[in-house]
């Protein structure tokens, strides 16, 4: 049987609190907000802060950093990054090992290819996903 709760420490010294999601059993820091009926995967992380609405699928090995926010409805494939402070839209689909940088958006309905990057503080909207380099 799993632990219910894991804490870690940062490389500050910070402890930092998580709890195992019901829905599907990934780490969730106590002070992130995730509806309960997304899903996050077993070995999924999402940090302090972050905020993730409903009906979300986060996928094996995704990592969401402090204060990033994904909309509702959304779907990170697998080894995906959001980075600090970014912003996923509603509907959106990050594809395999997508890198998302902090303080990012990509808007609502947009699809973003494998192994894209998405530079820190830049936008994505659906007409301008193509052009991400991997």
């Amino acid at each position: 049987m799993k632990k219910r709760y894991e804490e870690l420490e940062t490389d500050d010294g910070t402890t930092v609190r998580y709890r195992r999601h019901d829905n599907g059993g990934g780490l969730v820091a106590v002070a992130a907000t995730v509806d309960p009926t997304t899903y996050v995967a077993e070995t999924a992380w999402v940090d302090p802060g972050a905020t993730i609405g409903g009906g979300v699928h986060i996928g094996a090995h995704v990592w969401v950093e402090p204060d990033a926010v994904v909309g509702p409805h959304s779907q990170l494939g697998t080894h995906v990054h959001v980075g600090r402070g970014a912003v996923i839209g509603s509907r959106t689909r990050l594809a395999t090992r997508v890198s998302v940088g902090a303080g990012a958006h990509v808007a609502d309905d947009t699809r973003v290819p494998a192994e894209a990057v998405v530079p820190a503080r830049t936008q994505v909207t659906p007409a301008t996903s193509h052009t991400l380099a991997a």
